[in-house]
């Protein structure tokens, strides 16, 4: 199997790969580099590719991504309560005026 080949992989992988690629690529990050990324992040997440088959997977390890997830609550946590309500308030005011735009 030449490298690059995705055949190894589940149809929930390559849906995973995809998910996460458009996520890089609406956070600004070329395409390649994203579906680079998206890759990388299956792979750690699920060691590699897994047909389907009897006894053929593996269980997937979500650590990367929970820690992840706790990073960015603490970062949010460390701000006061008022910081954090007029940030809402501005976000919520910013998406009003660009619907209205639209």
């Amino acid at each position: 199997m030449p490298r690059g080949d995705k055949s190894a992989y589940t149809d929930k992988q390559k849906r995973k790969a995809e998910h996460i690629e458009e996520s890089y690529e609406e956070r600004g990050v070329d395409k390649e580099e994203a579906e680079r990324r998206a890759w990388a992040t299956v792979n750690k997440e699920s060691g590699g590719g897994n047909k389907s088959g009897s006894g053929r997977g593996k269980p997937d390890n979500h650590s990367a991504a929970k820690r992840g997830g706790e990073r960015g609550g603490k970062a949010s946590a460390s701000r006061s309560a008022a910081v954090r309500s007029a940030s809402a308030k501005k976000a919520a005011a910013t998406r009003k005026r660009r619907a209205a735009a639209s």
